[in-house]
């Protein structure tokens, strides 16, 4: 893996780096308007966080009062992960990824040219929400920890968006199919 850092994203796809169409390929369907992507990605979000956060405070209940200060600095370290979620996808690319910002739109995304076999793809999606978010909630629901449970919580919550590229490619790529991004769009082909 070749790690570029690029800056600040101008909001404009073309400037993203891609490669040429494979032959064949299939456009994932997926939602086009931002707008309504936020607005699923955001659901998504609350509903995986209020599913996780009712058993974690019953599990944690008795900690809640005397220990808020772990609940708080689970709180803040979810959003210090932020950078790692993303060299965490970074790492499953092979050849190179750039990681793009852009904080006044709450953009911080990684893309890279080359192609992936679906699971790859599914990996390199789910790897940062398990390592940041269930595992640490997992541990912190075994031992209980306050701390874990609500670092857990938020941090498999903001993987909403990976959730939704893990379910275009199960439910849409073919066996033996392999996947690439361009622009923001991702693309399946089947090689021959």
């Amino acid at each position: 893996m070749k790690f570029h850092y690029k800056g600040k994203y101008d909001l404009n796809p073309e400037s993203l780096p891609h490669g040429e169409h494979m032959p064949g390929a299939v456009k994932f369907n997926e939602v086009s308007d931002t707008k309504k992507l936020a607005v699923i990605a955001n659901s998504l979000c609350v509903v995986i966080m209020i599913m996780m956060a009712i058993p974690a405070v019953m599990r944690c209940k008795d900690l809640i009062k005397a220990q808020q200060w772990q609940m708080i600095l689970g709180c803040l370290n979810s959003m210090i992960i932020l950078f790692p979620h993303e060299i965490l996808h970074a790492i499953c690319f092979k050849e190179d990824v750039y990681l793009y910002t852009n904080w006044s739109h709450g953009l911080l995304f990684v893309v890279g040219p080359e192609t992936m076999s679906k699971g790859r793809f599914i990996f390199m999606s789910l790897l940062p929400n398990f390592v940041f978010g269930l595992i640490p909630y997992v541990i912190g629901m075994i031992v209980p920890n306050l701390f874990l449970v609500s670092l857990g919580v938020l941090a498999t919550g903001m993987g909403a968006g990976d959730y939704y590229n893990v379910i275009n490619a199960v439910t849409q790529m073919p066996k033996g199919a392999r996947t690439y991004l361009y622009q923001f769009n991702s693309y399946w082909y089947l090689p021959d």
